[in-house]
């Protein structure tokens, strides 16, 4: 078992059922998935370079990504229905707790000029939002073999009811948020 997974179950689920007084340990809001996303719209002229953003994402990930695909074709940005545009990959279980791990603990701190991450980026029914300017961020990716220095987004997705809940539940799992 992951480190993060035993921290949200020893000291996380019983400070939330505590703090919010919920009457079952199934109102205890938790983390349901992570998903992140990298679109690389320079794929439109090169194809291969989804290859490479896969394998860069997979290897953060743990998990393999997957291509994804315009829907609807754009003349003024020269894309057609059915061209890879983007990567995503969506995290459940252990690799997702893993990789919140590896995200609060190693990769955010290494940000140049790092204050926090933005506490407002919630959406209003209990999800977070997170875009990174760099993938060097990752201690998986080595300088030299980076192409193109590319961003992504990473949505965390909770069970919680509100933004304050899921502050909170991210807050007590170790996300650095600014003061």
């Amino acid at each position: 078992m992951s480190r993060m997974r035993e921290l949200y179950k020893s000291e996380v689920a019983p400070a939330l059922m505590k703090k919010y007084e919920y009457k079952s340990p199934m109102q205890i809001p938790k983390l349901d998935k992570i998903v992140i996303n990298v679109g690389c719209g320079d794929a439109r002229e090169n194809a291969k370079v989804i290859d490479s953003v896969i394998a860069e994402i997979s290897m953060i990930a743990g998990q393999k990504a997957v291509a994804t695909t315009a829907r609807k074709s754009v003349a003024n940005f020269k894309v057609r229905e059915g061209m890879k545009l983007g990567v995503k990959v969506t995290l459940r279980g252990e690799r997702m707790y893993e990789f919140a791990d590896k995200l609060f603990n190693f990769a955010l701190p290494r940000v140049r000029d790092f204050k926090g991450i933005n506490p407002n980026a919630f959406d209003g029914r209990g999800n977070y939002s997170l875009g990174l300017k760099e993938q060097l961020i990752f201690p998986e990716i080595e300088y030299d073999k980076v192409e193109k220095i590319r961003g992504m987004d990473i949505a965390f997705v909770t069970t919680a009811e509100n933004d304050e809940q899921a502050r909170d539940l991210l807050t007590m799992m170790g996300a650095p948020f600014a003061k």
